[in-house]
């Protein structure tokens, strides 16, 4: 069992998935950054003033100035400009992505495609196996084959 992880790990697969993950994850901070530090402000200036991090609903029935006030009280909140960034911050994550895969698929279209490799093999018309291009006789049946087959 140990050989076998051994092989896994060294092909690359488990490498190039902690690569993955790991640029996911800066990926994601510099993602949440741009949104709590530079769009939210700019939406919460253009909205009024709102300051999304403190859009909430106590669940207790009692109001609270902040977040943080209703922390203090073990109040139980329903936090949804939290919500709000989290939806935005996703939505810029997936846009990201996708014009990243986009871009990805774009240099692969302009990769030159091998041409079509030339046939080495035919079927036999007579008893349908596969056999050498040059055959003149097919090896299975014995079928003389003409140059159409």
């Amino acid at each position: 069992m140990w050989k076998e992880f051994k092989k896994f790990a060294i092909k690359g697969n488990i490498i190039d998935m902690a690569v993955g993950i790991i640029i996911g994850s800066a990926f994601n901070k510099i993602v949440s950054s741009l949104v709590n530090d530079v769009i939210m402000p700019v939406f919460s200036m253009i909205t009024g003033k709102i300051d999304f991090t403190n859009l909430f609903f106590a669940l207790n029935g009692e109001h609270y100035a902040t977040i943080d006030e209703a922390k203090k009280a073990a109040a139980p909140t329903l936090n949804y400009g939290v919500f709000i960034s989290a939806v935005i911050d996703f939505l810029i994550i997936a846009f990201s992505m996708f014009i990243v895969i986009r871009w990805i698929n774009k240099l692969k279209k302009n990769e030159k495609e091998a041409p079509p490799a030339t046939p080495t093999t035919k079927i036999c018309r007579y008893c349908q196996s596969t056999i050498s291009i040059k055959a003149v006789r097919c090896p299975y049946c014995t079928s003389e084959l003409t140059e159409s087959n």
